[in-house]
């Protein structure tokens, strides 16, 4: 009898284990499945906005294409202005920021590539050896010249095509050297005059992806923080480090925006808009680098159970909120007021934390908070100067402007930690 209860026992057990075991596994694909479609949306989502960035780039080469292969067909009389759209259609390709200066080097390198290939296949023929002394040549008389990599790239495509593409009409060199510079200036014609994009959409567009992806990332540290969720903030720092591509295509936008209002007439007006953005470009790359820093700390902070007083979370989410306010206000082109504040309002928060008592990574995240405040506010139109004296108000402390981190938590006045 007993041996027959201790059977059912461990029959039982052993069911008790794989149901277990069937429920980890089918909590696990779930979670798989559900992580599988949010990538999906995020990556759908990505793709879309990249296609919105690129539609009227997209429109602008179309239109660019079309009308140098009518200016070299009718204007000039080339039966088959093959390099013109080519060269109209690869200035504006890759010319996206500092369009004007990348434009004149496609242009160049287009040039001689078609210089260099027409002379040689000219006296020497077409063929793999041809091909091969063609190209090495175009590229050492770009470098010898000085030419960039773009002309030196451009140059090297060009006379593959001239040696690969033999002339079927004859007498073409000519035609061809000017269907690139035909190209290449109606490529700066749509840009400018015909089609000119309208530069605050493009840096609204450029410039959501990075500072909302700063925005998210201090909103998690925040929850992070008042949770004591360690994972959580090194989630945050880990996506936050990877911000590369976010910035170089806010400052990429913000070159092209400048140029564009600089060469087109249509856009003129807008050149004391473009102020704002052009110098928080700079205010905007620290506040990201102050974060991780800020974010890196709160990580140490919670692994040496140090305390977390109530306001420090508050400071850093008061911080994301002042991000996207100051995201929302330069869409609208309004004074960014609302952002200043919201970031005076975390330093607020940042000095009560200190004041209740921190550690040492507590008071590197409330110097952070100060820092990266300053930097908002900088981003915002203010000067250094003023936003250093304005953070350090709202600190609690004037008099004191470059004090060091402080000392001891136990402290009751703490010298302020210093600002950015």
């Amino acid at each position: 009898m007993a041996e027959a209860r201790k059977r059912r026992f461990r029959v039982l057990r052993r069911d008790r284990i794989r149901q277990s075991l069937s429920d980890m596994g089918t909590a696990r694909i779930t979670e798989t499945a559900a992580q599988v479609r949010q990538r999906g949306k995020a990556t759908l989502h990505d793709r879309l906005h990249r296609v919105r960035m690129s539609l009227a780039l997209a429109v602008q080469a179309g239109l660019a294409a079309g009308l140098s292969w009518v200016a070299a067909h009718e204007l000039l009389g080339n039966p088959q202005p093959v390099f013109a759209p080519i060269s109209a259609v690869g200035t504006l390709a890759v010319s996206v920021g500092q369009r004007f200066r990348r434009t004149v080097e496609l242009i160049i390198g287009v040039a001689v590539g078609v210089a260099v290939g027409d002379i040689l296949v000219h006296f020497l023929g077409t063929g793999p050896w041809q091909l091969a002394l063609v190209v090495t040549v175009a590229i050492l008389l770009t470098i010898f010249a000085g030419g960039s990599v773009a002309i030196v790239i451009q140059a090297a495509a060009t006379a593959v095509l001239i040696v690969t593409l033999s002339p079927t009409v004859e007498a073409l060199e000519i035609p061809r050297f000017v269907d690139a510079f035909v190209g290449g200036g109606i490529a700066l014609l749509v840009t400018a005059i015909l089609l000119p994009l309208n530069p605050l959409r493009v840096l609204n567009r450029a410039a959501r992806p990075a500072l909302d992806l700063l925005a998210d990332q201090l909103d998690a540290a925040a929850d992070g923080l008042r949770a004591r969720d360690r994972d959580k903030v090194q989630t945050a720092l880990d996506r936050l480090r990877d911000n590369k591509a976010e910035l170089a295509t806010l400052t990429e936008a913000i070159e092209g925006a400048k140029e564009t209002a600089l060469l087109s007439p249509a856009r003129w007006h807008r050149r004391s808009e473009l102020t704002h953005y052009a110098e928080a470009a700079d205010p905007i790359d620290r506040t990201m680098r102050n974060s991780g820093t800020l974010i890196r700390r709160a990580v140490t902070l919670i692994e040496d159970a140090e305390p977390v007083p109530e306001p420090m979370p508050d400071a850093v989410a008061h911080l994301a909120e002042a991000v996207r306010l100051l995201k929302r206000e330069f869409a609208q082109g309004e004074e960014p007021e609302r952002a200043r504040e919201r970031s005076l309002r975390a330093v607020s928060d940042a000095g009560r934390a200190y004041a209740e008592g921190v550690g040492f990574s507590g008071s590197v995240v409330v110097a952070q908070v100060r820092t990266t405040a300053s930097d908002l506010i900088v981003a915002s139109g203010i000067s250094q100067e003023e936003a250093n004296r304005m953070v350090r108000q709202s600190f609690g402390e004037t008099d004191r402007p470059g004090s060091p981190a402080g000392p001891e938590p136990e402290v009751k006045q703490p010298t302020a930690p210093p600002v950015g």
